[in-house]
């Protein structure tokens, strides 16, 4: 049983810029996918981004070319970097790890962390 646990969320302006941190409880770098969703209040949860075993990265339309995502093997940690911040994107974050393929659907993924909140103010 993996457990995820984020950090770094809060509240930024808009335009602004945050990083997230997911570590996991064990080793994650051969066998799991890695990957972020979101959910605002009143909506499903968003694919946001995620990293393959190759560490090839796929984003969602939302935040193409703002936000990147990253690993660190050694860490067992996952990073999103989330530039030029808009109102939109406030939301609850979720990092996700998950031993198959990568996929945009949050019920692909078995292992979700708590939660960390972002609010871009305007």
């Amino acid at each position: 049983q993996v457990q995820l646990v984020e950090s770094g969320g809060g509240l930024v302006q808009a335009g602004g810029s945050l990083r997230l941190s997911c570590e996991a409880s064990e080793r994650t770098s051969n066998s799991y996918v890695r990957g972020w969703f979101r959910q605002a209040p009143g909506k499903e949860r968003e694919f946001v981004a995620a990293v393959n075993l190759s560490g090839n990265t796929y984003y969602g339309d939302s935040v193409k070319g703002r936000f990147t995502i990253s690993r660190d093997n050694a860490k067992n940690t996952v990073y999103l970097q989330m530039n030029s911040l808009k109102s939109e994107d406030t939301a609850v974050y979720y990092c996700t790890a998950d031993r198959g393929v990568w996929s945009q659907s949050a019920s692909s993924y078995d292992y979700w962390g708590q939660g960390t909140q972002v609010t871009v103010s305007s």
